[in-house]
């Protein structure tokens, strides 16, 4: 059976990664231009502004778009309700198995001693017990 989990919201985390990703190298990009200009002999202030201008705002949005992914990720690792994750379900899931391999464990170490105490109660080590019967 095909499953029907849409991979929407993982691909726009990739998208906005990749575009902050494009915004460091213009960033960079940005930086190096304005060093460039500086190192000339008789620099042009103005396209050093510019490009420094240019630097400031790239890191701005790089900043603000870091932030938005740290912000996701927080809520993933706390459990907090948001769309597109199924973190808590996992979870959930992963301690219903844990759950269920403790209970099968301990079933199993009761019929062994069920089946010790059969043993014993056969080979006539062990007398069996039956109560009075109580007057009516």
């Amino acid at each position: 059976m095909a499953s029907s989990v849409s991979h929407g919201p993982s691909r726009e985390r990739l998208g906005a990664l990749e575009k902050i990703e494009g915004n460091i190298a213009s960033a960079i990009q940005s930086a190096g231009q304005a060093l460039q200009e500086l190192s000339k002999d008789k620099p042009i202030l103005k396209h050093a502004e510019g490009h420094t201008t240019t630097f400031i705002k790239t890191l701005q949005e790089v900043e603000n778009g870091l932030m938005q992914q740290i912000t996701y990720l927080m809520q993933v690792t706390t459990g907090q309700p948001h769309e597109g994750s199924c973190y808590a379900a996992a979870k959930d899931l992963q301690m219903a198995m844990h759950r269920s391999e403790h209970v099968k464990s301990r079933l199993g170490e009761l019929e062994k001693l069920k089946q010790e105490h059969l043993r014993m109660k056969h080979s006539g080590l062990v007398r069996g017990y039956s109560l009075p019967e109580q007057p009516r």
